[in-house]
């Protein structure tokens, strides 16, 4: 069974629409509709940067939510056709287009009011802490917790999580992981919080539009960040993207659910190829393969 993956925020670079755009009617229209939507060319940002604008939250989040409909809708025509699919974090609103629960537009608009209010929240930071044994997460959360907000932000793969929260907390955190063990602790180059209980105003206002927006029936099974589940209903994919922005990205049960249910070839389209070494992590034995690599 085939899986559809879409990254999220940080897999950004500045010339990876650039084949799409070369190549495909389809992608030049679905970024001519990002420019009226967003009131600037993303097309041209995309293709040419400058990396440091390209990277600002306010433009990364519809940059790669564009570049993931597209490459969805160039593996359709490269003849994969999805039994399911899943995005991490700001990914999964690509998800939700390409199984049909949202068209683009809708999804635009939600995501540019994603991207104000984050980059609008309350400051913070992320570090990912790798080779931690996992029974030791809590400990280093509690331990970690009395010098400053912390809490677990991303479950990556098996001794791979991404905490975030107050400065403070995100740095006792470093410091108590690899006291107890922890390979790595590394502060990731981020300007928020995000998965943490300090997007909760942005929370508050993205759970309005989200109710608004126009939702449909999934075609395929959304497994979602915040469940790990399958999901077709409207309502319940709905329910579960309200919980996004403060929630963990359950990412490692999330492939996990989806071998469990007859996954076996797994394509992440966007630029990039961290989901897919996730996924190897997670599994060994899993197909894999990015979009990046059809370039080639």
């Amino acid at each position: 069974m085939n899986v559809f993956l879409f990254p999220g925020q940080g897999s950004q670079k500045a010339g990876m629409a650039r084949a799409l755009l070369q190549k495909s009617d389809d992608a030049r229209a679905a970024f001519d509709l990002a420019r009226e939507v967003l009131g600037y060319d993303l097309a041209q940002l995309c293709d040419d940067g400058p990396e440091d604008k390209l990277t600002n939250t306010l433009h990364a989040q519809p940059a790669l939510l564009v570049t993931g409909v597209c490459y969805a809708n160039a593996a359709r025509e490269r003849g994969l056709s999805p039994d399911m699919a899943a995005g991490h974090s700001l990914g999964e609103y690509a998800a939700l287009v390409a199984a049909g629960a949202l068209d683009l537009e809708a999804a635009l608009r939600l995501v540019k009011r994603r991207a104000e209010l984050m980059a609008d929240a309350p400051k913070g930071t992320m570090a990912a802490l790798i080779g931690l044994p996992d029974a030791e997460l809590d400990a280093v959360l509690q331990n970690a917790g009395g010098e400053g907000l912390v809490v677990a932000a991303n479950y990556n793969s098996p001794g791979q999580v991404v905490v975030s929260g107050e400065e403070s907390g995100v740095a006792a955190a470093m410091r108590e992981a690899k006291s107890r063990g922890a390979k790595m602790a590394i502060a990731l180059p981020v300007s928020g919080a995000f998965h943490s209980p300090l997007m909760s105003q942005a929370s508050e206002e993205m759970a309005i539009l989200i109710d608004a927006a126009p939702f449909r029936d999934a075609q395929i099974p959304i497994y979602q960040n915040t469940t790990a589940q399958a999901a077709t209903n409207a309502d319940d994919l709905r329910a579960a993207l309200k919980k996004q922005m403060t929630g963990a990205v359950r990412w490692t049960e999330t492939i996990q659910n989806m071998l469990a249910a007859g996954a076996t070839d797994f394509a992440e389209l966007g630029p990039g190829k961290v989901l897919a070494g996730l996924v190897k992590r997670i599994d060994k034995n899993a197909n894999t393969e990015t979009a990046e690599s059809w370039e080639a």
